[in-house]
């Protein structure tokens, strides 16, 4: 019995060496243009890849020998890692390479198919829907939930307010999870006031497994079932469907509710009311479909947006010169108003260069990935059909050959003058082209919104030690957290 079954696995694995070798020589002859680490039998580059912290200085490492386009093997599955403009405008501005590479199906069982793993007529049927709940004059009501929300926030952080450094990234996700569960569903789960969510801990969980998956053995579903991994993804995942089944059937009910002609008069039409009340082809947006685009929406527009406003309210800790001349500029804006309108949001011009840059530094979407589902042509460079195109935010915002000094902030990188000269793609935190972020200028807005309101009541102070450890998961986070002192400004020394 013990040989036979030796024979069978020494069998199967010498077949799938060759299966390697015959899809490794395939791709190399187009791909051969390309330079990149050498692959090993089955597993291609995943003895490269290191984790956790180590991932963003080996691939680092890879781009400044290999130049800005790097090949690689992930098992079976070909790649060609992205950290030049050039190419960057190349994958993310075309019409036909929008079909998103197979990395994206470890967020399938979470996610169905939304916007974000979806792809073709599905997509752009759902996309043109959607577009409508991000229009301007819907993001001016929402201003109102953000200084709502922002209060709570204020709270908190007062209640912790004793000089010493408080990690705000939990914060953040808390509030930020209130903030897009209220402004697209009407609906608040009041995380701020219940801290111990299941719900954000469990979206990390996601992230975090998503990420082991593309660059560990785990790539493979076998050895990926056999890991407590396993387990902890199902768990996590029925903790954030109940979340959202409740969330539906909340909102069906008190539209249940509601009168025609109150629906009709409302000046806030939030996504779910329109995912809800709208139809596609003439007939209602299926259930299915709703369930997929809110789990989309609660994971794109909550944890993505409480990395961006911690890593930015970080670097304004870090960098007193510049925090101190966005606090005289809000003063400047805000004058005498009690609350911070849409427009005065949008004349703090300083601040706006000083969350681009800290975008650029800290993208919270350090990747995006594209599978071609045609062979094309790149610079008389024919990459074949079936390749993923991954393009790394993070690598391209800090490629020397593109952002002079890449690792000191300085946000006049962003000023009108240098703006202008600045590559196409150059600066990508929120994707770019067809498949760009639909809620970009809402992120914005809440993220300025969220620090002016910090910066009336706190002066932020660093913890001079500290150095965040980047940790490129689905979202970007930082291992040793992101330790700021808030002190009210009344008791600044």
């Amino acid at each position: 019995m013990f040989l036979w079954l030796l024979c069978f696995f020494i069998t199967l694995i010498g077949i799938l060496v060759v299966w390697w070798y015959i899809e490794y020589f395939k791709y190399e002859s187009y791909l051969s243009n390309f330079s990149g680490p050498k692959p090993l039998p089955i597993i291609g580059n995943l003895h490269h890849m290191k984790m956790n912290e180590k991932l963003v200085p080996t691939l680092s490492k890879y781009v400044a020998e290999h130049g800005g386009c790097v090949k690689f093997m992930v098992g079976f599955n070909p790649r060609i890692f992205i950290a030049d403009a050039k190419m960057a405008e190349f994958v993310l501005s075309s019409n036909t390479i929008i079909k998103k590479s197979f990395d994206y199906r470890y967020l399938r069982m979470w996610l169905g198919r939304g916007l974000l793993t979806s792809y073709g007529d599905k997509w752009r049927k759902e996309r043109k829907l959607l577009t409508a709940a991000f229009h301007s004059k819907v993001l001016e009501e929402f201003v109102e939930v953000f200084n709502k929300k922002g209060k709570l926030l204020i709270e908190k952080l007062k209640g912790d307010n004793t000089k010493e450094p408080i990690d705000f990234s939990t914060l953040a996700s808390l509030y930020t999870l209130d903030v897009i569960c209220e402004t697209t569903m009407n609906l608040s789960p009041n995380a701020l006031e219940y801290p111990k969510s299941d719900y954000v801990k469990s979206v990390k969980q996601i992230c975090r497994i998503m990420t082991e998956r593309i660059f560990t053995p785990k790539t493979f579903n076998l050895i990926f079932r056999l890991s407590k991994d396993y387990h902890i993804e199902k768990n996590s995942v029925a903790i954030l469907h109940e979340f959202r089944n409740t969330v539906i059937q909340n909102r069906i009910k008190e539209l249940a509710n509601f009168k025609d002609e109150d629906f009709k008069t409302k000046k806030k039409v939030g996504f779910l009311d329109l995912m809800l009340t709208s139809t596609i082809d003439g007939n209602p947006v299926p259930h299915q479909t709703v369930q997929s685009q809110v789990d989309t929406f609660m994971f794109a527009g909550h944890d993505t947006t409480a990395s961006g406003i911690s890593f930015t309210l970080y670097a304004l800790s870090k960098h007193q010169d510049i925090q101190d001349r966005v606090y005289a500029e809000l003063l400047e804006v805000k004058e005498d108003v009690a609350e911070l309108s849409y427009e005065h949001l949008l004349k703090m011009k300083y601040l706006d260069q000083v969350v681009k840059e800290s975008l650029r530094m800290y993208p919270p979407v350090p990747i995006f990935s594209r599978i071609l589902t045609e062979d094309v042509v790149y610079e008389d460079k024919v990459i074949p059909k079936n390749v993923a195109l991954v393009v790394s935010s993070y690598h391209v915002h800090h490629n020397p050959l593109i952002h002079a000094n890449p690792e000191v902030f300085d946000p006049e990188r962003f000023s009108p003058e240098n703006i202008k000269d600045m590559p196409v793609c150059a600066f990508i935190p929120f994707s770019a082209g067809p498949r760009n972020c639909i809620g970009q200028k809402f992120a914005m807005l809440e993220m300025k919104a969220t620090i002016c309101k910090i910066l009336l009541m706190f002066k932020l102070l660093p913890v001079v030690e500290h150095q965040p450890i980047i940790l490129a998961d689905a979202v970007l986070t930082s291992q040793n957290g992101l330790p700021i002192r808030f002190v009210k400004r009344d008791q600044v020394d």
